[in-house]
């Protein structure tokens, strides 16, 4: 994996983010495109989220906006950090209801792709959803759960989070829609995922999802299905790390993907 480019900004004392017009040219590129691409595609609960948002279409926006509005829907704010943080902080913001966004945005050379989740993947792709309660619901716990779990069994918890918040599917009553915000979040993978005849969709259970290997660098060969929101909210009230544990025993599956060319 090569080494990121990227740096933080950082806000100033009143929590401002100040963005070059490129930067916010790069946003406007992203949001125009993807806004067209996610018709047909995204999940109805996640364009609901969006028009309440509002966003900005021409700069980037600052996470207190976003905040404002998801604090009345659900509680939650949006919070800028880093772009990798350790997973005690990202379990404890979730505990907090704080969800992290790396505060820096692509370049205009890496628009279809990035190793690393920039402001618009966690803006445009995870905000809309945090003020749909049984989602925002469902991060809350899952943050809690990360607390309380030892290493070993957060490595498996993250496949969980893989494999509904970023890369999760869902069957409708007009057809297959995203509600993973790596999908949303991406042009290719919007199209791949709900379209293509390519990859593997099969029905969500968290013991396959937590004994499913995956790869964050290449399109997904795979991905969850579930048949509604409420399965999440049924999810959080299992014992997870009980879950977690028993997945460990049982072994992780064969993996889905090519094992070279990172």
């Amino acid at each position: 994996m090569k080494k990121t480019t990227y740096v933080a900004k950082l806000p100033d004392e009143n929590g401002h983010i100040a963005y070059t017009p490129e930067e916010d040219s790069v946003w406007q590129i992203l949001y125009e495109r993807q806004i067209k691409t996610l018709e047909g595609r995204a999940c109805e609960e996640y364009l609901e989220g969006l028009h309440q948002l509002n966003l900005p279409t021409h700069r980037v926006p600052q996470c207190n906006e976003v905040s404002e509005v998801l604090t009345k829907a659900t509680g939650w704010s949006i919070a800028p950090v880093p772009a990798l943080i350790p997973f005690d902080t990202f379990f404890t913001m979730l505990a907090n209801k704080q969800f992290p966004a790396a505060s820096f945005i692509r370049c205009r050379e890496e628009l279809d792709y990035l190793q690393e989740p920039d402001i618009f993947h966690e803006i445009f792709g995870h905000a809309p959803l945090l003020t749909n309660t049984v989602y925002a619901d469902f991060v809350y716990t899952y943050g809690k759960i990360g607390l309380a779990a030892s290493h070993a069994e957060r490595v498996l918890l993250a496949r969980l989070f893989w494999f509904t918040i970023e890369f999760g599917l869902i069957q409708t009553s007009v057809g297959l829609r995203a509600y993973g915000a790596g999908i949303l979040s991406s042009h290719s993978e919007t199209i791949y995922a709900v379209e293509s005849q390519i990859p593997q969709r099969v029905p969500f259970t968290a013991m396959d999802a937590l004994r499913m290997p995956y790869r964050y660098d290449i399109i997904q060969t795979l991905y969850f299905v579930i048949e509604k929101y409420s399965s999440l909210y049924e999810l959080i009230n299992h014992d997870i790390l009980g879950l977690i544990r028993e997945a460990r025993l049982l072994g992780e599956y064969p993996p889905d993907y090519p094992l070279h060319g990172c």
